[in-house]
């Protein structure tokens, strides 16, 4: 077992994206991540979307007083995001593969795109890492950083202007 706490490569990613205005996870399990993030960029609106409704629920138990409404949870999977068209700035999926196409849809042109993982490559490996790599490619992402992180590792993505 690693020594490296498991957001180390959500860390070291968010210093290359700015500092986005609405940020959304994937995946978000318990809200740690989100959490994290909410912290990391204290002006954002963050949300965290989970398919299982138990840990929206306890994510939203985490928030407690947030009477500025900045951090929320609902339901939803990272392959039907329920969220409208170029409404963040920021996606972050931790240990999730998210469809290129709803990460193209959600992202605002020029917005950020983080790809971590706890534990090996952010992209995956085989044919499946190729596959992510080349849908993203195909709707306009332009890796800008990755590297290993901790026990895992990140890659940053920023979507074109187009």
């Amino acid at each position: 077992m690693s020594s490296q706490p498991p957001l180390t490569p959500l860390a070291a990613a968010v210093l290359h994206v700015g500092r986005p205005e609405r940020v959304l996870q994937t995946a978000c399990g318990d809200g740690e991540a989100a959490l994290f993030l909410a912290r990391e960029f204290p002006t954002a609106r963050v949300r965290g979307i989970d398919a299982d409704a138990a840990a929206v629920a306890a994510a939203a138990q985490r928030v407690g007083l947030d009477p500025e409404g900045r951090v929320a949870f609902k339901v939803g999977g990272p392959r039907r995001i329920p969220y409208p068209e170029d409404h963040f700035d920021l996606v972050a999926a931790v240990d999730s593969r998210p469809s290129p196409r709803e990460l193209a849809r959600v992202l605002r042109p020029g917005g950020y795109l983080i790809l971590a993982a706890t534990h090996g490559r952010a992209t995956g490996s085989g044919l499946s890492g190729r596959l992510l790599a080349r849908g993203l490619r195909a709707r306009g992402f332009e890796q800008v950083a990755a590297m290993d992180a901790g026990a895992g590792s990140f890659a940053v993505a920023r979507l074109g202007d187009t």
